[in-house]
């Protein structure tokens, strides 16, 4: 539990919105701290520090609800903010599917888990972080300019209160450093970058470990080739490899489920994956970047196999959308302050296959190692995907040179069966997986 005097807040607050009128209600209440520290090539550029408190009051009359935020949490200004709420509430259309949970349905006893490092750095070991990122990311051979570095920490209070009973609170807390460097000149330089971001200080990657991986990472970019266009095998790193999952995650979220918007509205239970294939939604896992005890409506939260041996297991849902769709809700809430909640992932991953990534990439004569993707261009409708890609060329089972401006294409559908994972998950992210390679892509070249 966080602070008693958020309880005490959300708690008055939800207690005066019935009073003055509401059926229910629910209140949500988030404090946030930070610093960070940012400097280029050796010099301080910024340091920024914010404290903001942030309130998200949604109240019922009937089958009609409204919402509204506020900064100001002053006596006054909050009566005022309550009754503007109800007003505009009884303008608003009605909407049968929404509305609190039942009272047997909410959180009792929430689990605790690990989130929240008490440790606050000081400005001056977070410039301390971001010098040796970049100090480390000029030093290698090739880089001859910066974009900066950047050290930053937060923490978080999270309080929810809601008029059939439930009432919680946690906190979370972040530290990052991250490099962007240049390497190369004129019409032909190129930029790449690395990070760290984890909930505790302890975890974050050694900085110069960060800025070196983003030199090395520019300079293996320069006087890439652009290949002409084939029907081939892709690899994508960790870096980007992420994104698939995430596709995955808009497709079965139960508002485009609920509007016949994903081409995977049908798939529940469906095998879309190779056998083997599982993929996992964990709220509870230690020092996890989404990690939360509860939901945004004060369910509990679970552990879920989204997607268990290649089948599709579950949507993810929230009690709107599982009213809409004769379900019960997974406990995937989420809600800012403003409107309603709506259904997303926590720590969303894909287990780790068998093979290491040079196995994966070894019998591909021709291919496409992909460590970069440039705008969006999937249709969640049908499935198709188009993306802007950057990497490596691959020859005989090994990366050969840099390419770039090229796009990659296919299927989500066609993608998902073709999809094999290699053995080197990390979590790094929140939605995270491993090396993957996808088997029939194809890749255009410039001018096609």
């Amino acid at each position: 539990m966080a602070n008693d005097d958020n309880i005490t807040l959300v708690g008055d607050v939800i207690e005066r919105a019935l009073k003055c009128g509401a059926d229910a209600a629910d209140v949500v209440y988030f404090q946030n701290n930070s610093l960070s520290v940012a400097q280029r090539l050796g010099k301080p550029e910024a340091i920024d520090r914010s404290e903001a408190k942030d309130l998200g009051l949604r109240v019922f009359i009937g089958a009609r609800n409204a919402s509204i935020s506020t900064t100001d949490l002053k006596g006054s200004t909050l009566d005022q903010v309550i009754e503007r709420v109800i007003s505009m509430a009884k303008e608003s259309p009605e909407d049968k599917y929404a509305g609190i949970a039942p009272n047997d349905l909410i959180a009792r006893e929430f689990q605790n888990i690990e989130t929240f490092d008490h440790t606050e750095p000081p400005p001056s070991e977070l410039t301390e972080r971001a010098g040796l990122a970049e100090e480390a990311a000029l030093a290698v051979n090739g880089i001859n300019n910066s974009e900066g570095a950047e050290a930053s920490w937060s923490q978080t209070t999270v309080a929810l209160g809601i008029s059939n009973g439930f009432i919680g609170s946690y906190k979370k807390s972040n530290h990052s450093v991250s490099a962007v460097v240049l390497a190369g000149e004129g019409q032909k330089m190129e930029r790449d970058y690395d990070y760290s971001s984890c909930c505790f200080a302890e975890d974050l990657e050694d900085p110069s470990v960060v800025g070196k991986t983003a030199g090395e990472r520019a300079v293996k970019k320069l006087n890439p080739k652009r290949p002409a266009s084939a029907d081939i095998p892709v690899i994508y790193s960790p870096r980007v490899s992420s994104s698939l999952i995430g596709h995955l995650a808009n497709a079965l979220n139960g508002n485009s489920i609920a509007r016949g918007t994903s081409f995977l509205k049908d798939s529940l239970e469906q095998q879309i994956f190779s056998p083997g294939i599982r993929i996992i939604d964990d709220p509870h896992r230690p020092r996890g970047l989404r990690s939360k005890p509860f939901d945004a409506e004060g369910l509990n939260t679970c552990k879920t196999w989204i997607v268990e041996d290649g089948r599709i297991n579950s949507w993810f849902l929230d009690l709107a959308t599982a009213r809409q769709l004769g379900s019960t809700s997974t406990g995937h809430a989420a809600r800012s302050t403003a409107g309603n909640p709506s259904p997303a992932p926590s720590n969303l991953y894909m287990e780790a296959g068998a093979m290491t990534p040079d196995m994966l990439m070894s019998d591909i004569k021709t291919g496409l190692y992909v460590t970069e993707l440039m705008g969006m261009s999937v249709n969640m409708v049908t499935g198709d995907y188009s993306r802007g890609a950057g990497g490596f060329w691959i020859e005989n089972g090994v990366c050969t040179h840099p390419v770039s401006d090229v796009t990659v294409a296919g299927n989500l559908k066609d993608m998902f069966k073709n999809l094999e994972p290699g053995n080197d998950l990390e979590f790094k992210r929140g939605t995270d997986a491993p090396t993957i390679r996808v088997d029939g892509m194809t890749v255009a070249g410039p001018g096609d």
